[in-house]
């Protein structure tokens, strides 16, 4: 059991509502920044029982920022932790929260829950994380609950939004046009889906992967190019299957190779 599971497990001070697998999470990822100066941001502060845990866990440098839309959320204020108060789906106050706080080392989505207020503040509150912070969405169960606004493979949910990472993040590697470099590209290094959680890793990158070899090489190599006749077909197929798979490429259908 890790220090904030048994926090959470002794706790008698202010509510705390988790899921209990979702602590080997945190942990897996927030045990770096532990007593470092460093900025919380956590959307969603129920009864602050969290925000005291996120204090506890990160210590005495770390600034606690919280966002509720409940008015009443502000008295849980303390010392080193700051709240305000709006709609996570209201851009306008978003922008007004990034202009009043520190870049964020950990910004935790822990708010509403719609798919709507998860995409928003995705895109309203991701580029205020610090180059090699993280950012957390959870209970992202919610995609397939239709309460919510999801729906398994619905669009306009988040986990289909979020699906689009998973391109960007290898976009230095794409050979369309419909798929280019971008900011995302460049400043993501890893992305963690986990059961309800998904954890976006930050990391400049912005120059594309390189990739090398060493060593000397003791094994014929089964792709080299044929000689002779075989050469002469493969001079031939190989600009054929090129046309055929960018046709199908372009259609969406799986690729075809001869062997």
């Amino acid at each position: 059991m890790n220090e904030l599971e048994t926090y959470f497990r002794n706790n008698n001070a202010k509510l705390i509502n988790k899921w209990m697998h979702y602590f080997d999470i945190y942990d897996r990822h927030f045990s770096r920044f532990k007593g470092k100066e460093i900025v919380v941001l956590e959307v969603g502060v129920f009864q602050g029982g969290s925000l005291q845990m996120w204090k506890n866990y990160f210590g005495d440098r770390a600034k606690i920022y919280g966002i509720d839309i409940n008015p009443h959320c502000k008295e849980l204020e303390e010392e080193n932790v700051e709240i305000f108060i709006g709609s996570q789906s209201d851009r306008k106050f978003l922008r007004q929260v990034k202009e009043s706080i520190p870049p964020n080392d950990i910004l935790i989505d822990d708010g509403g829950h719609t798919m709507k207020q998860q995409i928003v503040t995705f895109e309203e509150l991701f580029d205020h994380v610090k180059d090699n912070g993280l950012y957390l969405c959870e209970d992202l169960h919610t995609y397939y609950q239709v309460f919510y606004g999801g729906g398994h493979k619905r669009n306009g949910t988040f986990i289909e939004y979020s699906k689009n990472f998973i391109d960007y993040i290898n976009a230095y590697h794409s050979e369309q046009r419909g798929l280019k470099v971008n900011g995302f590209t460049r400043s993501v290094g890893s992305l963690h889906y986990y059961d309800s959680i998904l954890v976006v890793e930050k990391l400049r990158r912005d120059e594309a992967p390189i990739h090398m070899k060493t060593g000397a090489a003791t094994v014929k190599d089964f792709n080299a190019a044929p000689t002779g006749f075989d050469g002469l077909k493969w001079k031939i197929k190989k600009p054929a299957l090129t046309v055929i798979n960018k046709l199908l490429r372009f259609f969406r259908i799986g690729g075809f190779m001869w062997r």
